[in-house]
């Protein structure tokens, strides 16, 4: 497994898992930074799939009404993509349509795998990401990087466009 998702992984679930203020170096291998059993169950195993799953996409190139890997993705075509995929959930191929979808929730309450929406365009929402876990989100950009990204939403760009958050119902582990 990539480095970088065993990090980005372990990342998650010590947000979810944690309140504290500050996490540990999670760069670090999980054993290093003491990382046990019973915190590896915290988060439910649809979730990480989610998660495992969306980042593994990272690097895909942007495409303007893309809907696959092999084709690139814009923001909702990644989005849509990633949960029908991993849960089966067939969501529109809107940012706005989406921001309708699920239960609202405050950014205070973000968990790993709520969507994070935004206003880039006029007054109306355009842009959707997962959220990580530890402020961090992924996202199909057109700009920057014009591929598939994790960005912060500490970062002065997203803080300023940042318009919601919604949970999604995925299907609990049996």
């Amino acid at each position: 497994m990539d480095m970088r998702i065993v990090t980005i992984f372990f990342s998650f679930l010590l947000c979810s898992a944690s309140q504290a203020a500050e996490l540990p170096d999670v760069s670090q291998p999980p054993d290093s930074i003491g990382i046990g059993r019973d915190l590896l169950q915290a988060v439910p195993d649809a979730i990480n799939n989610l998660l495992q799953y969306a980042v593994s996409h990272e690097g895909v190139a942007y495409r303007r009404g893309g809907n696959s890997p092999e084709s690139g993705f814009d923001c909702s075509g990644f989005v849509s993509y990633v949960f029908d995929h991993v849960e089966g959930v067939t969501l529109p191929h809107s940012a706005q349509a989406i921001s309708r979808i699920g239960t609202r929730i405050k950014m205070t309450e973000l968990l790993p795998g709520d969507l994070v929406f935004f206003r880039l365009m006029r007054n109306t929402i355009s842009h959707v990401g997962i959220y990580l876990g530890n402020n961090q989100f992924i996202h199909a950009s057109s700009t920057n990087t014009g591929s598939v990204m994790v960005s912060s939403l500490s970062d002065n760009y997203w803080a300023k466009h940042f318009t919601l958050a919604r949970r999604l119902d995925v299907p609990a582990d049996e």
